[in-house]
């Protein structure tokens, strides 16, 4: 078989309220809620598809590294410099727990940002070039 994994479709993050989640999502990260129950929501978010899970309290998404530093699971790209500063603006405006830009040793820039329930995100300002190279056409 020459198959091969082609994309992730879907990541699953643990959440203490649905409802609650699912709007912060929405309104925060103008993410869609395609289905919402008790248990779940199914939003889209960035061309994915995420799951919100109701979890017991305390399950976040994150782990820590080897030196006992706490991780962010998932990684969101932005086209540039600009844009990750436009988009770190607009979630601190909006009131969400936002760390600072950071230089990681490697290209581009970074920061973090916190949902309602711990869950730390990545946000980095290189488009991948697989991406780049699958959608934007010049």
């Amino acid at each position: 078989m020459n198959e091969k994994l082609i994309r992730v479709g879907t990541t699953y993050i643990p959440v203490s309220d649905v409802e609650r989640a699912a709007g912060w999502y929405a309104a925060n990260l103008d993410a869609v809620v395609n289905y919402k129950d008790e248990e779940k929501a199914i939003l889209n978010l960035a061309n994915h598809s995420l799951f919100l899970v109701k979890a017991k309290e305390g399950q976040t998404a994150n782990f820590l590294d080897h030196n006992e530093d706490l991780r962010f699971s998932m990684t969101f790209e932005v086209d540039g410099l600009e844009a990750l500063h436009s988009l770190q603006k607009e979630f601190t405006d909006k009131g969400m727990i936002v760390g600072d830009i950071e230089d990681r040793g490697h290209a581009g820039r970074n920061f973090v940002f916190t949902d309602p329930d711990g869950n730390k995100f990545d946000v980095w300002s290189e488009l991948s070039p697989a991406y780049k190279e699958m959608t934007i056409r010049e």
